[in-house]
C-alpha cells in the first residue's frame, strides 16, 4: 500500500493527474551500490590494494604506537622524571607527526583513485542506467537513499550493476 502511496505521490509531483491514462512508472537506485558491486569497481580496489602493499598496517602500527605513548605519559607521566617525560612527549609529537602525515597520503591517494574510477566508468554506468530504465518503462527514477521507503520490486540497483558487468 505505501508502495502505491509512493507511486502515486512521485506521479502527482510531476503533474500527472490520478485519472491519466497511463501512469506513470516510478523505480529506485543506489547509483553508489550499483557501481561499487561491479566487476570493474572490484578490480579497481584491488588494484589500488596492491599498489598499496602494506602502507595501511605499517600506519595502524603508528598509531597504536601513538596510543602506547599516551596511554604511558597519563597513566606513568606523574612519576616520569622530567627528561623521561620530555623524551615520550617529543616521541608523541614525533610519532603523531608521521602518523597524521601517512594517513593523509593514504587517503589522497584512495581519493584520488576513487576519482579517476568514477570518471572512467561514469558514461558506462549512464548507459546501463538507460538500459535499465528502457526495459522496464521507468518514467521517474529516484536516488534510494532519498526515499523513506520503496518496495524491493521497485529496486534496480542489481540490474544495473548486471548490465554494467556485461558493457564492453
Amino acid at each position: 500500500m505505501r508502495k502505491w502511496m509512493l507511486a502515486l505521490a512521485m506521479t502527482g509531483a510531476l503533474g500527472t493527474t490520478a485519472g491519466a491514462a497511463q501512469a506513470n512508472e516510478v523505480a529506485v537506485l543506489d547509483w553508489q551500490q550499483a557501481l561499487l558491486d561491479t566487476t570493474s569497481a572490484q578490480q579497481s580496489m584491488n588494484q589500488l590494494k596492491n599498489q598499496l602493499g602494506n602502507q595501511p598496517q605499517q600506519i595502524k602500527a603508528l598509531g597504536e604506537e601513538v596510543q602506547k605513548l599516551q596511554q604511558r605519559l597519563q597513566s606513568d607521566g606523574d612519576v616520569m622524571s622530567d627528561s623521561e617525560r620530555q623524551n615520550v612527549m617529543q616521541q608523541l609529537r614525533q610519532k603523531g607527526g608521521q602518523f597524521q602525515q601517512q594517513r593523509g597520503q593514504l587517503e589522497q591517494k584512495r581519493a584520488q583513485q576513487e576519482q579517476a574510477f568514477l570518471k572512467q566508468a561514469r558514461p558506462k554506468l549512464d548507459r546501463a542506467i538507460e538500459q535499465v530504465v528502457k526495459r522496464h518503462n521507468v518514467d521517474v527514477l529516484v536516488d534510494r537513499n532519498s526515499v523513506i521507503y520503496a518496495g524491493d520490486a521497485l529496486d534496480l540497483t542489481q540490474e544495473v550493476t548486471q548490465t554494467f558487468n556485461s558493457l564492453n
